[in-house]
């Protein structure tokens, strides 16, 4: 043998070996992201769950609006059927199911606020902890949103890393979308007394 070939080969073999590396460093860093993307869907499946509950009470103790609690229960529905596969993370996918989370987040806040006019209900024991367990499923989901968009850095980060770029474009790893603020969110809300 030829030391052109041998060389050659030894070259090849040396890209083989890198290439199952960061092959393998994409498979686990994507395999976090879907990780990571389950634990976002849960705890929006579990306020998804609480909401039933929260609507039931609040129709239970008062003659409540009507309008309010409709809209509760339409945008729960869209939010629930809005879905996205962990492989289809893209920006533009992120943003629609975002938006549908925020609007029925804005939904369960104009039902909180309206609840404030109701002293019975604010009273009502099973009301004030589906409330509390909703205000803590939000927080669950602020933290897994915010551990969702670091492991989606992670793996972007080695995405676009050279040589890692060149693997990633030829196994079809593409760069995941993050969750970002809702629009409007940059304004602090005026508070009147």
């Amino acid at each position: 043998m030829s030391k052109g070939l041998i060389a050659v080969i030894a070259i090849v073999l040396i890209l083989g070996f890198v290439g199952c590396g960061k092959y393998n460093g994409l498979v686990s860093k994507d395999e976090v992201v879907k990780e990571s993307w389950a634990k976002v869907e849960s705890q929006y499946q579990r306020r998804a769950d609480l909401i039933p509950n929260l609507v039931s009470t609040v129709k239970g103790a008062a003659d409540f609006e009507k309008s309010t609690l409709t809209g509760v229960i339409e945008a729960r529905a869209k939010a629930t059927q809005t879905t996205i596969s962990a492989d289809a993370l893209t920006p533009e996918n992120i943003a629609k199911f975002q938006g549908a989370q925020d609007q029925l987040s804005g939904a369960l806040s104009r039902l909180l606020v309206s609840v404030e006019q109701y002293p019975q209900l604010k009273a009502n024991q099973n009301f004030l902890e589906l409330q509390a367990q909703l205000e803590g499923t939000e927080n669950r989901i602020t933290v897994a949103r915010n551990d969702f968009n670091t492991v989606v850095k992670d793996y972007n980060q080695e995405v676009r890393t050279f040589p890692t770029n060149l693997f990633a474009g030829v196994f079809g790893f593409a760069q995941k979308g993050y969750f970002t603020a809702a629009a409007g969110s940059e304004k602090a809300p005026s508070v009147q007394f």
